[in-house]
């Protein structure tokens, strides 16, 4: 559906986006992450037409960038960060504005505001001025204009930012209903929605992609794959330490919290809480908990886009 050929994009002498290499399939949400001015809403914006690219170009639901804009513009509903809208105009002006520019005309108009109105939940707005809104039915209204028009891309940038919490896990669930018939780039800095929404994530840096994997690949390369924590009640046994660390496949092991508790990492993160569990009760320990980690994704971040 979405497929992009090394994209560049340079302003003057900063090369922002370089080379940039990527396609999604039809269906899948990709989470396009990065630093802040690695590249990303540079990206977008050529995606979607708001640039034009230096060299490169991409091609959406079969349409060139650059050849056919227009066509390309009609396969898309984009939600920049911060998106902009008409204040003055109540929620149904503003939606049955967006129909109308994308090309509807009279019943067709009615029927994808009301739609819209349902789908994102806009019933009690709907004939409420925009600027009196909170920030998160603007971005409501934010996404209704970018679905209006039923496109089988959506192209989101920072969706969540600057909503509560409440209000973050509505837009999730919006967003992964939306998945499950169209193709999503969602950029976000918030690693915790990659987890929850996306089935892939591409990272860039200095305008190179540098990770193209699933969330779970990436988690399975951080040191805390497969790790394991043993808390326990009081502190640790004196030869707990020492024990933990001569079991098969235990590479190293840390105290954490006022040596209450021990973590211990896998070698090449191999599966190792089995070995432990038995080891616990073969020495009679008391313990609170033993707790495998999945990995973290701010780790795997760091390292990628630091290149530590």
């Amino acid at each position: 559906m979405i497929e992009v050929i090394d994209l560049v994009k340079e302003f003057g002498a900063n090369r922002a986006v370089d080379k940039v290499k990527f396609e999604v399939p039809k269906g899948q949400i990709l989470g396009f992450l990065g630093p802040n001015g690695a590249g990303k809403s540079t990206t977008m914006k050529m995606l979607t037409g708001f640039l034009e690219p230096t060299s490169g170009t991409a091609r959406v639901g079969g349409f060139d960038i650059v050849k056919d804009p227009i066509e390309v513009r009609k396969q898309i509903g984009y939600l920049p960060e911060s998106a902009p809208s008409y204040g003055e105009m109540t929620v149904c002006e503003f939606l049955h504005f967006i129909a109308e520019m994308r090309g509807m005309r009279g019943k067709e108009i009615l029927h994808a505001a009301a739609k819209m109105k349902e789908t994102c939940f806009l019933t009690g707005v709907w004939h409420q001025p925009i600027e009196t809104l909170s920030k998160g039915y603007r971005q409501r209204v934010g996404f209704a204009q970018a679905l209006i028009h039923d496109p089988p891309v959506l192209i989101l940038d920072e969706p969540t930012d600057g909503l509560d919490p409440n209000q973050k896990h509505e837009v999730r669930e919006l967003i992964k209903r939306m998945g499950e018939a169209k193709t999503i780039i969602l950029s976000t800095h918030i690693l915790e929605e990659v987890e929850a929404i996306c089935e892939r994530v591409i990272i860039i840096a200095h305008g190179k992609l540098v990770s193209d994997a699933t969330p779970q690949n990436l988690l399975e390369k951080t040191r805390i794959h497969n790790a394991v924590t043993v808390r326990f009640p009081e502190a640790k046994p004196q030869n707990a330490l020492e024990t933990l660390k001569r079991i098969s496949g235990v590479i190293d092991v840390e105290e954490l919290e006022a040596e209450k508790s021990i973590r211990c990492y896998a070698d090449s993160g191999k599966p190792i809480i089995d070995p432990i569990s038995e080891a616990i009760r073969k020495e009679g320990w008391v313990v609170s908990q033993i707790q495998k980690e999945q990995g973290r994704l701010d780790e795997v971040f760091r390292k990628v886009t630091l290149g530590n």
